[in-house]
């Protein structure tokens, strides 16, 4: 723990009254925003065009090359809970999020040599679509799905900490506006990330476009390290917040102990018979009614199990109240945390549509400015962008009058209404794709992949544009949810939880391509995800997502229904600033200053 003598040097867990206001604040946003700007701009660059390096320059045919984006993008997503632990378990946000820059940088830089010498892609052909080119060979794919797997860690180490680490330099609990100040910061921190996935989604997709992939590659290679160098130089500024503890163990602790105890008998919860165990200085004293089972691991079976200064003589049994609600707390946001799965299935759709821009007529006017293929996603960004600032500057005062809720609509209802709006996103790109294929089968194009209907890729706008929207109102609300459900100290979990969906939506969506290709190509029929898209049948692959996720909007109500409340009356109170529960210091076993334990007569 750090010394009275010191009073900048932080300590850890979630205290945060021992950080005078020398560290954190406004003054560490640019380099923490731009770390995760740039980190944005240089990924998010790479992802639009891939499926057409993946098709064009490794030959892979379309269901292959979207599935492996697809188990790129899990990864990618699946990664942030690892971060996630380490940095609340072990290592601390700050030194996650350096070491994940660093990886991120390293694996772009092999992925632009992948473009730099032509020993690490198959020969060149002319009609890859076709099927009879040369595939890449075991060695080729080894490199390249390694520079896959080193970005993937990177964006571990980033994703589930950048956010956090953001709110643990304005998180000041002795400011009475810090709510509406933590809401503002979360709704402008995703705006600028969604302006930096616009600026990567056009200005780094057009310069791949025009200038090839070496330098298309290479773009995003520099900003990572632009990325890489800001956020290094603000580290004097940062408030630090290190891990006293590990989850995991936590976790596993009262798991086994809720077993072990497994024979005891809860009393009735009003009655008070109950002994919980909790250490000295704690809000948390007596567990809540939900997920009662769990309880038992923190009830104290006899005094034998406890020494002379109110310590646990086995740390696994009995465990304290907050480690109980913690595990809880976890558990109980799962349900709802489910039923963002399918919406982040249709979030990631960006093979497709970036396929399907690729086949029409992309000029933004007769003759005037063709846009690029892969950067018809910017319409979902400046959606989303928009609709973020107008609802934290317009929205939400207007609605703040009616609702009496200072945040204007509850979290549970933006998340509702994101599900609603990518029903009718996904259902829209199904009409779409159907008019496309019946154009292009029209004008003779049914055997020509290569072929441009003649048809403006001005109709794929809406689509992005409700799927900004969806996002803009279900991810925020994803976020915002789980912060508010968790203490500090699982912060980045909080955050990491989202991303852990996109992945089993990316995961999930990869199995949906797979299955629909091999069993819609059966008896010699045309697979709905062909090479060919005016042979295939994309436009019932979308009406396919389109049911089920109306199918997840009643699942959502059923899960809502049952999480209860999320006022104050079902919300634990955790030990904010409170850092003793978790360690006390030698001094304090001396004095006897445990855990204020008093047994019955």
């Amino acid at each position: 723990m750090a010394s009275m003598e010191n009073p900048d040097q932080t300590k850890s867990g979630d205290e945060e009254k021992h950080v005078t206001r020398k560290l954190g604040g406004l003054k560490t946003m640019p380099f923490v925003i731009s770390n995760e700007t740039f980190e944005k701009v240089a990924s998010f660059g790479l992802l639009p065009n891939m499926i057409l390096y993946l098709t064009n320059e490794y030959h892979m045919s379309i269901a292959t090359g979207a599935n492996v984006l697809f188990i790129w993008s899990a990864i990618s997503n699946f990664m942030p809970i690892l971060g996630a632990f380490l940095s609340d378990s072990f290592l601390g946000r700050f030194l996650v999020i350096a070491l994940g820059t660093v990886t991120s940088l390293i694996g772009m830089s092999l992925l632009w040599l992948t473009a730099v010498f032509p020993q690490a892609r198959p020969p060149h052909c002319d009609s890859p679509m076709t099927g009879s080119c040369v595939k890449a060979n075991s060695a080729q794919l080894a490199y390249l799905f390694g520079s896959f797997v080193l970005m993937s860690i990177g964006a571990g180490g980033i994703r589930p900490c950048s956010l956090a680490f953001g709110a643990d330099q304005l998180y000041d609990p002795s400011n009475p506006k810090n709510k509406r100040v933590m809401q503002s910061f979360f709704n402008w921190y995703y705006a600028s990330v969604g302006l930096a996935i616009m600026i990567s989604i056009t200005v780094i997709v057009y310069i791949q476009d025009k200038a090839g992939w070496v330098v298309g590659f290479g773009v995003p290679v520099g900003l990572m390290f632009i990325s890489t160098v800001m956020f290094l130089l603000g580290s004097p500024l940062y408030i630090k917040l290190m891990p006293n503890r590990s989850l995991f163990t936590s976790f596993a602790q009262v798991t086994e102990a809720a077993w072990n105890n497994r024979d005891l008998v809860l009393p009735p919860m009003e009655s008070g018979g109950a002994i919980w165990y909790f250490h000295k200085g704690s809000k948390l004293i007596t567990p809540t009614e939900k997920l009662r089972f769990l309880n038992k691991a923190c009830m104290i079976r006899s005094p034998e199990d406890i020494d002379m200064d109110g310590r646990a003589l086995n740390p696994w049994n009995p465990c304290t109240v907050k480690q109980v609600e913690e595990l809880k707390a976890l558990i109980k946001v799962l349900p709802i945390w489910s039923s963002g799965i399918i919406i982040a299935v249709t979030i990631s759709q960006q093979s497709f549509p970036v396929l399907q821009a690729n086949s029409m007529d992309r000029h933004l006017i007769p003759g005037g400015l063709k846009v690029p293929a892969g950067s018809f996603g910017v319409f979902a960004m400046i959606t989303l962008t928009i609709w973020v600032a107008a609802y934290d500057r317009i929205i939400v005062p207007l609605l703040s009058k009616f609702t009496k809720r200072s945040q204007g609509l509850s979290l549970k209802e933006r998340m509702g209404f994101g599900l609603v709006i990518s029903c009718v996103a996904t259902a829209v790109a199904g009409l779409v794709e159907s008019k496309r294929r019946a154009a292009a089968i029209r004008q003779g194009l049914a055997d020509n992949p290569y072929g441009v209907v003649h048809m403006s890729a001005m109709w794929l706008v809406p689509q992005h544009c409700l799927i900004g929207l969806a996002e803009g109102l279900n991810a925020i609300g994803q976020i915002e949810f789980y912060y508010s459900q968790f203490p500090k100290s699982m912060a980045s979990i909080g955050v990491a939880l989202f991303t852990l969906g996109m992945a089993v939506g990316n995961l999930i969506g990869s199995l949906i391509v797979s299955i629909l290709n091999k069993v819609t190509k059966t008896h010699g029929r045309v697979s709905w995800v062909s090479n060919s898209l005016n042979k295939g049948h994309y436009d019932y692959y979308y009406w396919l997502l389109a049911a089920l996720s109306v199918v997840n909007v009643f699942y959502y109500l059923l899960c809502i229904w049952a999480f209860g409340s999320t006022e104050n009356e079902n919300k634990v109170e955790w030990d904010e600033g409170d850092g003793m529960e978790d360690e006390l210091e030698a001094d304090d076993h001396a004095k006897g200053k445990g855990s204020p334990i008093v047994f019955p007569h």
